[in-house]
């Protein structure tokens, strides 16, 4: 940096420095670099819309919705052909802890398949339905009501595997023919018309970050089960190199000199000492 980058009155020195432009003061070259404005918008993105920042091929995005489009990005993605609510700001702090799988944040989507949902089709999802890229896993999936040739579902879903829905639906033999996101976490889309949006109130921010401020209990349960496995590993471990170690008893030694003829093995002590060393 030249000396030209000072953070919190001190000079960086050290390439690829992490700094936090919310809680830290920054100067270049003298002047304070002013912290960014978070910005937090909903919106009701139409079938259509791309979720992209950059399409060369100039295609309608959800940032020209909005036309607030500086350093904003969009969170949880809707493929082309869903529509439903999308989160768009610059945190993007926020926006890795909502898309993470860790945090578990839900999702509900109302969707509608061609074809009647049989009640084998929803266990079969429930259990868990195996794609290239791995076992999806649906929070819950319910049927709100048939039609003639088609089936309303309500799914809920914190994963976000691409298009995830749509391939679950395809593994049952059941095509989406409409999906709409209504819910991310505590925030709904409710009667927001299609191609309008809003800003997030305080509250409903508030809500977002005490939502992802930890991990998810699930989350963290896997990672103590797995910590206790190789501690309980190790424990036993440590019981047979101490078990190995434990001092001889007379008896022990008697039964020693009897097999020696009297003599201490030096093969013995030599064994032992190679054993310490593994």
């Amino acid at each position: 940096s030249e000396g030209r980058v000072e953070v919190d009155r001190q000079v960086v020195k050290k390439l690829g420095t992490k700094v936090n432009p919310d809680e830290q003061e920054i100067k270049v070259d003298g002047q304070h670099i002013a912290r960014p404005t978070l910005r937090y918008y909903m919106l009701n993105k139409p079938a259509g819309v791309l979720c992209t920042n950059n399409d060369p091929a100039g295609r309608l995005r959800v940032l020209d919705l909005i036309g607030d489009a500086n350093h904003l990005f969009t969170i949880g993605r809707l493929d082309r052909s869903s529509e439903g609510l999308i989160i768009i700001t610059n945190d993007g702090e926020l926006a890795n802890r909502i898309a993470h799988p860790s945090y578990e944040v839900s999702k509900v989507y109302l969707v509608r398949v061609a074809g009647d949902m049989r009640r084998a089709d929803l266990a079969e999802i429930r259990e868990g339905v195996y794609l290239s890229d791995g076992k999806a896993h649906v929070e819950s999936i319910r049927i709100k009501s048939h039609r003639k040739k088609t089936t309303d579902l309500e799914m809920v879903l914190s994963e976000g595997k691409n298009r995830e829905i749509r391939r679950v639906l395809a593994r049952v033999r059941h095509k989406v023919l409409m999906l709409k996101r209504v819910a991310i976490g505590p925030i709904r889309l409710a009667d927001l018309p299609e191609g309008a949006y809003r800003e997030l109130t305080y509250r409903e921010v508030s809500a977002l970050k005490k939502l992802t401020k930890t991990k998810s209990r699930s989350s963290a349960g896997v990672k103590k089960k797995r910590t206790a496995r190789v501690r309980k590993g190790s424990a036993s471990t440590s019981k047979i190199v101490s078990h190995k170690s434990k001092p001889r008893t007379s008896s022990d030694e008697k039964r020693q000199r009897a097999s020696t003829g009297g003599r201490r093995g030096k093969s013995s002590t030599s064994t032992a000492g190679r054993g310490r060393r593994k």
